[in-house]
């Protein structure tokens, strides 16, 4: 397939409930979505789309949309271009590879390039990956939501709506009461915590607390580069330890099984680089027997639809957070996923298998850049 060229695109889609970060309350997913279009050896033209999962700020990664944008425009499209006359997805990331780190950045260039080629092929991205199931169960991800009795409102609502596990977020001194709460209330719910990284293992005597609630996990408890540490609570708790933030490559997955740091691994795309990186991951976890599930961040339909296409794979054991589109947006920007007895399809059709709604796009789009794609010598690409 030859490349053209690809076209940055920013969209902001107000958020039905505010996400906090360390650095405030974002209110909009603020999303970078790119663009490619190319064409076929028999002249025919397609286009491909992918989405950068990086958030407002770095609060969550080092990376942050803002940044991913310039990094996109000015390092990786440039490099990309030097196999544009004739790219496949699979060589996108060692094309991209001079560029030091910003994962989500390549991930989104790779995604674009991966649906185009899919769609080239007449072939979906869940054919491509190796999905084996043609819909996915799906859970919910729930806040710090205070009082109790507000908190209890908001899951009974996502239980009625049909997710089959629910996750709370967690920190030392938010953690066994609205546990407790959630676990008197429905005795048999999946049920699981997220941590990101807010303990230390000074708080080992109140984390084994949680073992009582029978949780299915508990994520990522300590900073992302404690393995060790990992390791130990891992040792001194019933509850099986999930890794998120640690994983960003299948090495680093496969390293961590190795040291005994996780028994559970929540799988983003977007953190490892790119689907062809997750596949590997996931190959990883099916090899060890480690639990696996697809984790979320906030993606419009088009990130949702290749997650989906992702948690199909045969080893994602657990429910992702694969939530509907109406949990993030009054409108998204491709038809909206919904639930169907806990369980969002797997779309089939080309590529990502969705089309973008062109007057939803529009109107939330804040810019719009087309680059052309051109050699190291400023030339465009042969």
């Amino acid at each position: 397939m030859r490349l053209t060229g690809c076209e940055l695109r920013r969209v902001k889609l107000p958020l039905v409930v505010a996400f906090a970060t360390a650095h405030g309350v974002e209110t909009c997913r603020d999303a970078l979505l790119i663009r490619v279009l190319g064409r076929g050896d028999d002249g025919t033209e397609v286009e491909g789309w992918g989405e950068c999962v990086a958030m407002a700020a770095p609060s969550y990664t080092s990376e942050y949309v803002d940044g991913a944008t310039e990094v996109t425009r000015r390092f990786l499209l440039p490099a990309l271009a030097v196999g544009a006359a004739g790219v496949r997805a699979a060589d996108v990331a060692a094309l991209l590879g001079s560029v030091k780190g910003h994962p989500m950045a390549k991930a989104a260039v790779e995604m674009a390039v991966l649906d185009a080629e899919c769609r080239l092929a007449g072939r979906s991205l869940g054919s491509y990956l190796g999905a084996t199931r043609p819909r996915v169960p799906a859970g919910v991800s729930v806040g710090m939501i205070t009082p109790a009795e507000a908190l209890l409102e908001v899951v009974a609502g996502y239980l009625t709506e049909g997710y089959l596990r629910v996750k709370l977020k967690v920190i030392p001194g938010w953690d066994l009461e609205p546990v407790r709460a959630v676990r008197e209330r429905w005795p048999d719910v999946m049920l699981q915590v997220d941590a990101n990284g807010s303990y230390t293992l000074a708080d080992l005597s109140r984390l084994r607390e949680l073992d009582a609630f029978e949780l299915v996990l508990i994520e990522q408890p300590l900073v992302e580069d404690d393995l060790a540490g990992h390791a130990e609570l891992a040792r001194r708790l019933r509850t099986p330890i999930c890794l998120d933030e640690s994983i960003t490559s299948a090495r680093a997955a496969a390293d961590a099984i190795a040291r005994g740091a996780c028994s559970v691994v929540n799988l983003k795309a977007g953190r490892v680089g790119g689907y062809l990186e997750a596949m590997r991951v996931h190959d990883v976890c099916v090899g060890s027997g480690t639990g696996l599930w697809c984790g979320g961040m906030l993606e419009t339909g088009l990130g949702r639809a290749a997650n989906a296409a992702l948690a199909a794979m045969p080893g994602f054991s657990l429910p992702g957070d694969l939530s509907t589109s109406a949990r993030y947006f009054t409108s998204d920007i491709v038809a909206p996923f919904l639930l169907d007895e806990g369980h969002l399809a797997v779309p089939t059709g080309p590529g990502l298998g969705v089309s973008v709604l062109t007057d939803v796009l529009e109107e939330a789009t804040t810019s719009c850049e087309w680059v052309p794609l051109r050699s190291p010598n400023g030339s465009p690409a042969p």
